[in-house]
């Protein structure tokens, strides 16, 4: 692909995920890059998505953001996640193609709850639209539901080479279910059936307790100096 485009870097702000650190982000604002098959290759160089601004962290002093992808078609379920995955199997799965205004109470509930911390609180339903949906790519909502409860939505992007894990949202009365666990699995299983070869997850941050849980699914592989290396249990 033609790598002659625009990109934009952001101004330098208090790090989201590490508080003594600084964040800058680059930000890929040319219009051409607004497509399914260059948002794909984006992803595959370490981009993400938020809404449909598409960004990868450019901090001059500090790597700790690793992107990561699972080998969908090659992974095996650790023995903890066979039990999430037990404890879970009374749980119907769905697929949607849109955002439905049926998830905001669960969005709401979510942030309000297990993230009154975050910059997405207090919860509105234009951030919520904003958030989740895109016009970069087709879309893909996993729903988890309890008889006629829904529980859990993974949002998820469909990519040329894989799915992409966007954000999921649960009913926090859930979460001693390991129902975020059991929605990474769903998403990974998913793919495979897709005969998509990677789920991406985003960045793996080691020393932050909110993203240091994506290397637990193997095997995987991590971006480094531009180069996706494999990682074995």
């Amino acid at each position: 692909m033609n790598n002659s485009f625009q990109l934009g870097v952001s101004q330098t702000f208090p790090c989201n995920y590490l508080p003594s650190q600084q964040e800058r982000l680059l930000i890929a604002v040319d219009e051409r890059l607004q497509n399914p098959d260059s948002y794909s290759w984006l992803m595959h160089q370490g981009f993400r998505r938020s809404g449909d601004q598409i960004y990868r962290p450019y901090c001059e002093n500090c790597q700790a953001c690793q992107s990561l992808r699972v080998m969908a078609q090659l992974f095996k379920p650790s023995k903890s996640q066979k039990r999430i995955i037990s404890k879970n199997k009374h749980l119907v799965i769905a697929s949607n193609y849109k955002l439905q205004d049926y998830y905001y109470p669960l969005y709401e509930k979510y942030i309000n709850q297990v993230h009154s911390d975050g910059s997405m609180f207090p919860p509105s339903y234009e951030q919520y639209r904003n958030f989740l949906s895109s016009r970069l790519c087709q879309q893909l909502f996993i729903e988890l539901w309890d008889e006629d409860k829904l529980v859990s939505v993974a949002v998820t992007d469909q990519l040329l080479d894989g799915l992409s894990a966007v954000y999921t949202f649960y009913d926090p009365d859930y979460r001693e279910r390991g129902i975020g666990v059991y929605s990474i699995l769903n998403q990974i299983q998913m793919a495979a059936q897709l005969h998509k070869p990677y789920l991406y997850l985003g960045y793996q941050i080691d020393a932050c307790q909110k993203m240091n849980y994506k290397n637990r699914y193997y095997p995987h592989q991590i971006l480094k100096e531009n180069r996706w290396q494999a990682v074995n249990k």
